[in-house]
């Protein structure tokens, strides 16, 4: 795994790397918070995949039965592939020693339930998925030694607190925890307390460290996708990531964009897995220049140097901000997150401003310049103590994951 992750290029642990990597190997429960892009994948793949190799007889490849000895359950399904792959690169000197499989929503479950024949050292699932695998008898959690929770603000907020409930009831009483969150609201807090045992805990949140730059452009209504176009072209950027809230914004603004002469790609939930995989892959490897996408994009999206975020449509969750434009200013690099707000969206991002404790100048870009707030609007923008209507998402229960 050393000469592996010297190809790779790893040179010395991140700071979440160097303190969760001796926790997980001592088998203690961990609670860790960092910041997004700070390297928590291999905090907790690559001492499971020590602990595992340990633990297997000599010469022994795969594992037996349909059981599972560490499992990964994460929110959404590009965040599952990508942390199996990154899982599968560590191990690619092991000889196959480690079998490691991803299991989601959106492709065949039969293919997935013959990729479990046998069992599995490492399953990294979406917990609707894994569930359906579970009741068809491919999968087993009788013997699980290790679970992680990643982004498990993200999972909670999605709604998968029934599912994630059915799953620890299937799970031995006397199992390692790990559980890893950008943000830890309330509901976080209390799974933290019922579910760990004694965990050691890591907070590694330091805004003052971070490589992100954020800036925030206020600009009319009617002209925000004419601004979006502008900075596009001036900049020149090497990869736009835009956000938008719903599925129809993304082929709304991508055919406004294309009347401009700017050519985007669209990435939603209405879209295909395979679909959805070949656009991510696309934009990983830099053969789309702009990508529009709603907030299946902002966790599980890791792109190597992506150089700007842009909110165009404001999240409607406070805590999914900090997530999105996470997707830039990672391992280091210097990224650039710029928000366009109109007058509808003054208010509302007071209240981001408030929840993630930043506050950050609003600048306008010449041409594009945002009438003068009425009184209304002023009123309006003074009140960041009034609790939003809207600006929490739901609780729903995800039909498939």
């Amino acid at each position: 795994m050393l000469a592996r992750l010297t190809e790779l290029d790893y040179k010395q642990p991140t700071p979440i790397q160097a303190q969760a990597t001796p926790i997980v190997l001592a088998g203690r429960d961990l609670i860790a918070g960092a910041n997004t892009g700070s390297g928590k994948t291999a905090a907790f793949a690559l001492p499971m995949l020590q602990t595992l190799l340990a633990e297997k007889p000599m010469g022994c490849k795969g594992t037996k039965g349909n059981f599972v000895s560490g499992l990964i359950l994460v929110p959404t399904r590009e965040l599952a592939k990508q942390i199996a792959d990154s899982i599968n690169s560590y191990a690619l000197h092991l000889n196959g020693a480690i079998k490691t499989i991803a299991v989601y929503g959106g492709v065949s479950a039969n293919t997935q339930m013959l990729a479990l024949r046998g069992g599995t050292d490492m399953l990294v699932a979406t917990p609707g998925r894994l569930l359906d695998l579970i009741s068809s008898n491919a999968v087993k959690l009788d013997k699980l030694k290790t679970l992680v929770l990643d982004e498990a603000d993200r999972m909670l907020s999605l709604g998968f607190n029934d599912e994630l409930s059915a799953l620890l009831e299937l799970m031995p009483k006397k199992r390692q925890v790990v559980l890893f969150s950008a943000t830890f609201p309330e509901k976080v807090q209390t799974l933290t307390k019922e579910l760990l045992n004694n965990p050691v805990e890591i907070q590694l949140q330091n805004k003052d460290a971070s490589t992100l730059v954020q800036r925030v452009f206020t600009v009319n209504k009617g002209n925000k996708t004419a601004l979006l176009a502008h900075l596009i072209k001036q900049q020149e950027w090497r990869q736009i990531l835009v956000f938008v809230n719903a599925k129809n914004h993304c082929n709304h603004l991508a055919k406004k964009l294309a009347t401009r002469g700017i050519t985007a790609e669209v990435f939603h939930g209405d879209k295909t897995q395979e679909a959805r995989h070949r656009t991510l892959d696309a934009f990983k490897a830099g053969k789309t220049n702009v990508l529009i996408a709603t907030d299946i994009a902002a966790r599980g999206l890791d792109i190597e140097r992506l150089p700007v975020v842009i909110n165009f449509d404001l999240p409607r969750s406070p805590l999914d901000y900090i997530h999105r434009i996470g997707r830039s200013g990672r391992a280091g690099e210097v990224g650039l997150a710029i928000s366009l707000i109109d007058h509808e969206d003054y208010h509302h991002f007071t209240i981001i401003e408030k929840k993630n404790n930043i506050w950050l100048k609003r600048e306008q870009v010449v041409g594009f310049e945002a009438d003068e707030m009425s009184s209304d609007d002023l009123l309006a923008a003074k009140r960041p103590m009034a609790k939003p209507q809207g600006t929490g998402k739901k609780k729903r229960k995800p039909s498939v994951n």
